[in-house]
């Protein structure tokens, strides 16, 4: 096993561990072959059996010390059942058990309390409490009824679902968060390129050590050829950069199963390792702080307006729009079962509002804004009331027919029950908390009173994000994005570390370093923590694994031959398994963190 790792290594011109280990094989088994075959001296035949004894035992420890963090992937993997219920003939009809790769899409399954969900998918029939912790991190059970999307992987409670196949296979959001495990056990940080480099210089210097030991030896004792060999092996095994090659990434791969567990996953070691760093969260409102979900919550009119005929205009422009708000407006019409009208030359005022033609006559739904740049001023009446809707933390769209402003609809997007927690924590730990968003500044600055935010920059438009996070960089702060949308990618792009919702767009997630399982925005602070706890190990391990071979290697040398200290090749073997396991048993102790 060493000699084929160190044909390897020199293939790839990359010499390193197997190299040195195969070194002191070759040379120790040469010297003790020359001995027994008649050449005057001592042979280490018992030595080298010791030597190679105790080297397969560091490295299989070094070995299962990674598979054990590996593990995180082969607990994920079990999570999705080998076979499912598929039903045939609509909602009532009957059952069979096919394999899970037999599934298509659309085809109906049943979930049965207590089992795993097999495939992504939207609930068609009842209603259960879902146990998704092993994915999201989150204990406790998220109830889902009909209309609701379920994933792979996830156990349902006590109610029974049917649930529309919408996923299969590597589409699902299981196979995605695997890849992003195994992609973040793969990758190497900072400080992993740097044990990584020390490791390569090793050989150079243990090559060099070893041959200078040789060259002093064979100076001053040049009748014991016996003695000089024995030093340059015993240099040669303990050089070996046993514990220096495992001190990061073993730390790397248990870091990340830690992460994978508690819904964080890391798609860049890089920006882990620069999470701990941070100075400034800037958090995106909709969907990160608050839910997401807008809800109209009054119509107000001019004078002589009727409410439903201002909704049914709004509604009739916003049809087409798939904004939140707009999807909000035209939910409220249908609730109020007001009819909507043809609108015509549709066009969306991208991050202001939207625009169509009603019966010739221009109406759009806009933002304050708009108002503004249009010269547009809303009666007294509706004024005083949109500045009190914003005071409570309402969105106010305007709706403008003609060059008239007919009224106003507020909206209310639910803060998170989990967001305050979230900045108290990164409060604790010395970490300022701003928010950005599209609405009004009122509205942004209830939601910061709310929540106890530092700053807030309020009407961004979706391309100012970035500046807004470049803004931020200006004064040497280290600023951490957390969004979920696609108009939030540049600057999770931008930020020094980008962390995206789960919930969130692809496009959001294939921008950031670090996505968080769920939607709970109070993973950023465990992020920091995990990213400091990190990092403090592989400090240690890597002043242990250099501390060792600066101490070691003289010893090895000889130099300390007069003081009567002799340290033989077998007992060389002893100190490097010796550090080896001190290294992985102190990356072990991560695990004991809680984040």
């Amino acid at each position: 096993m060493f000699l084929r790792g160190a044909v390897d290594e020199l293939r790839s011109r990359r010499p390193g561990m197997m190299t040195l280990i195969s070194l002191a094989i070759v040379v120790a088994f040469g010297y003790s072959l020359a001995v027994t075959f008649g050449l005057h001296g001592m042979d280490f035949w018992w030595e080298l059996a010791t030597l190679i004894l105790i080297m397969l035992l560091g490295h299989w420890i070094e070995m299962s010390a990674v598979m054990g963090a590996q593990d995180a992937l082969g607990q994920l993997a079990k999570l999705l059942p080998d076979e499912a219920e598929r039903v045939i003939g609509g909602v009532d009809g009957a059952t069979e058990t096919v394999p899970v790769g037999a599934l298509s899409l659309g085809d109906l399954v049943r979930v049965r309390p207590g089992s795993s969900v097999p495939v992504d998918g939207e609930i068609v029939d009842g209603r259960s409490d879902l146990d998704e912790s092993l994915l999201t991190g989150e204990s406790k059970p998220v109830s889902r009824t009909v209309g609701e999307q379920v994933i792979a992987g996830s156990i349902s409670g006590t109610g029974s679902l049917v649930v529309r196949v919408t996923k299969l296979g590597g589409d699902t959001a299981l196979a995605g968060i695997m890849r992003l495990v195994s992609d973040a056990q793969a990758s190497k940080s900072g400080t992993q390129v740097l044990a990584d480099r020390a490791a390569a210089w090793l050989f150079y210097v243990a090559l060099a050590a070893a041959s200078l030991t040789l060259v002093v030896w064979a100076i001053l004792r040049p009748g014991d050829p016996s003695f000089v060999l024995e030093r340059v092996v015993t240099v040669l095994v303990i050089a070996c950069p046993h514990a220096l090659g495992l001190a990061i990434p073993l730390v790397a791969q248990i870091s990340t199963a830690i992460g994978a567990r508690n819904g964080l996953l890391i798609r860049d070691r890089h920006a882990m390792e620069d999470a701990r760093l941070i100075d400034v969260v800037l958090f995106d409102k909709t969907g990160t702080l608050t839910e997401g979900r807008q809800g109209v919550v009054a119509v107000v009119t001019a004078d002589g307006q009727p409410e439903n005929a201002v909704l049914s205009l709004a509604a009739s422009v916003e049809a087409p729009a798939e904004h939140p708000i707009a999807r909000a407006i035209v939910t409220e019409a249908k609730t109020r079962r007001v009819a909507l009208v043809r609108a015509d030359e549709f066009e969306a005022l991208g991050g202001r509002g939207a625009t169509a033609v009603i019966d010739d006559v221009s109406v759009t739904v806009g933002a304050p804004r708009l108002l503004a740049e249009r010269g547009l001023a809303p009666s007294d009446r509706l004024a005083e009331a949109a500045r009190e809707a914003a005071g409570r933390a309402q969105t106010v769209v305007y709706v403008i027919h003609g060059s008239e402003v007919i009224g106003f609809i507020s909206l209310a997007d639910v803060v998170r029950a989990e967001s305050a927690e979230a900045v108290r924590l990164l409060h604790d730990r010395g970490v300022r908390v701003a928010m950005l968003t599209g609405d009004s500044r009122e509205v942004g600055e209830a939601v910061a009173r709310q929540l106890g935010i530092d700053e807030v920059f309020a009407e961004v438009l979706p391309g100012d994000k970035a500046a807004t996070v470049a803004q931020l960089q200006k004064d040497g702060s280290r600023v951490a994005m957390v969004g979920d949308g696609v108009n939030d990618a540049p600057a999770l792009a931008q930020a020094d570390v980008g962390i995206a919702i789960g919930a969130g767009t692809d496009v959001a997630i294939e921008s950031a370093g670090i996505v968080l399982a769920s939607s709970d925005p109070r993973g950023v602070a465990k992020v920091i923590t995990l990213s400091a706890a990190t990092y403090r190990k592989m400090l240690q391990n890597l002043a242990w694994a250099t501390g060792y071979n600066v101490v070691a290697l003289p010893l090895a040398a000889g130099v300390a031959t007069g003081i009567g200290i002799l340290v033989s090749p077998a007992f060389g073997a002893v100190l490097m398994s010796v550090s080896t396991i001190v290294v992985a048993l102190n990356a072990q102790l991560l695990r004991r963190i809680r984040i």
